[in-house]
């Protein structure tokens, strides 16, 4: 347990030891329930007062704030199309401007991963397209080679078959002759 340090005054009479701080305690602790009390009693009348006077406050606020809402309609009057005008004016440039910052922003992002990527290897766009005409370019190519040698084949190929096939049935046939091979 803590222990307090007494403290003797030093006065001309002497008082017992233990009644001081006994006295002391009861006045602090009478003093401190007091404030607390004239605390209490002071928010319950501000609350009383808001109850009361609030309704009158609120009606003087709203006839205060019509007042002020006319006085501004009147000084308004005909600058409402300027004053709507200047800000749309406002408002137009602040979007382009926006607009723009946001042209850049998206520009240095695609430069970055444009970077990115051109590190770790990946073809770009262009390159893509390129290699897809290139191809294109060597199938239209490759078709047109092998077409005509294929033409001139399967035309060759079908007079000789025609040709052949009437001279087998001109043809007599013939005895075959096994032939054996030595293995």
């Amino acid at each position: 347990m803590a222990t307090f340090k007494k403290t003797a005054k030093k006065t001309g009479t002497r008082r017992s030891s233990t009644a001081d701080p006994q006295q002391q305690a009861e006045r602090l602790s009478k003093g401190l329930s007091e404030s607390a009390q004239q605390i209490w009693l002071a928010g319950v009348g501000a609350f009383g007062r808001a109850q009361a006077e609030g309704a009158k406050l609120f009606e003087a606020l709203v006839k205060e704030g019509l007042n002020v809402e006319q006085n501004a309609r009147k000084f308004a009057g005909g600058r409402a199309d300027v004053v709507r005008d200047a800000v749309e004016s406002s408002v137009g440039q602040a979007r382009h401007r926006a607009t723009d910052t946001w042209d850049r922003l998206e520009k240095v992002f695609e430069d970055r991963v444009q970077r990115a990527l051109v590190k770790l290897g990946v073809p770009s766009r262009d390159d893509l397209a390129d290699l897809a005409r290139r191809v294109e370019i060597l199938t239209t190519e490759l078709r047109r080679q092998s077409s005509t040698p294929a033409a001139r084949k399967t035309a060759k190929q079908a007079t000789t078959r025609k040709t052949a096939t009437k001279a087998a049935v001109k043809k007599v046939p013939r005895k075959r002759v096994r032939k054996t091979t030595a293995g």
